[in-house]
């Protein structure tokens, strides 16, 4: 059973956020990934397009995420379903740490609006 502590979380940055990965290949998942989102207050992640569903929970703090095109302001408790295909830009205009919880498939990619294609590790 594989069991993954908090101490074995593998932390990545990127964009001004922090993910920590908890379920994915490395760590004995073999369809899905998991980690946590940690959005600083001020921070505007980049538009893209990623090319699985994800399942996105917000656990703490408020977020304006727009998903193709259409804005909503999210609360601790919400959840938005990224289907593939869609292009998606979290932002976090209050004055805390907006903290997630995403879950997806193994294999993720966001495709950026310059064209830049991210495989990134906490997904794959």
């Amino acid at each position: 059973m594989p069991v993954i502590r908090s101490s074995e979380a593998v932390v990545h940055e990127i964009h001004g956020a922090r993910f920590v990965s908890y379920a994915s290949p490395r760590s004995g998942s073999r369809e899905l990934c998991a980690w946590r989102g940690e959005i600083p207050a001020g921070t505007k992640a980049p538009s893209h397009t990623v090319d699985r569903e994800e399942v996105f929970h917000l656990l703490a703090g408020e977020l304006l995420m727009t998903l193709d095109g259409r804005a909503e302001r999210i609360t601790a408790g919400d959840t938005v379903v990224v289907h593939a295909g869609s292009t998606l830009a979290v932002e976090n205009p209050g004055g805390e740490t907006a903290v997630s919880w995403v879950t997806t498939s193994v294999g993720l990619r966001a495709e950026l609006a310059d064209g830049t294609v991210l495989a990134p590790p906490w997904a794959n």
